[in-house]
């Protein structure tokens, strides 16, 4: 289990790196698009950058953030629970942010701080589980049964 979290906390970062290179993809189509003599509107269609960021960032990561929160119960790792926990709440919170920068924009530049907090933390969770030394497991049996005579 503990190489499952790693996987899914580094898989997390990697989403948000994808996430900075789609939203950055998608607005330089727009700009080339503008430039070359095409109106970018409200009634524009979205482009395969801002695609790809959306697709990601509402259903990929999100999913990901859910699935490490139910695999870090399991994983046996120091703070692995509270590591996931807060990737999970800056996921969320990266989701509102997304959503209050259309009617304030200035809520934007805090999406975009937010996913370096998100890459940061989620490439320590996953460091953290590469790290971690195995849990002792205890034999329950040799435990509970009384020693033989």
């Amino acid at each position: 289990m503990r190489s499952t979290y790693r996987v899914l906390a580094l898989l997390i970062a990697l989403g948000v790196v994808v996430q900075a290179m789609s939203v950055a993809l998608g607005w330089f189509m727009v700009l080339k698009d503008v430039d070359e003599g095409a109106v970018f509107d409200k009634n524009s269609d979205f482009n395969f950058g801002q695609v790809t960021h959306g697709m990601v960032g509402m259903m990929v990561i999100p999913l990901l953030a859910i699935v490490l929160l139910i695999v870090s119960f399991f994983a046996r790792i120091a703070g692995g629970v509270k590591w996931a926990a807060i990737i999970f709440g800056l996921v969320a919170l990266q989701i509102a942010l997304a959503f209050g920068g259309f009617g304030v924009p200035a809520i934007g530049a805090l999406h975009g701080l937010n996913a370096l907090a998100l890459l940061a933390v989620a490439g320590m969770a996953g460091r953290r589980a590469a790290e971690a030394q195995p849990s002792a497991v205890v034999d329950t049996e040799a435990v509970t049964q009384p020693p033989a005579v």
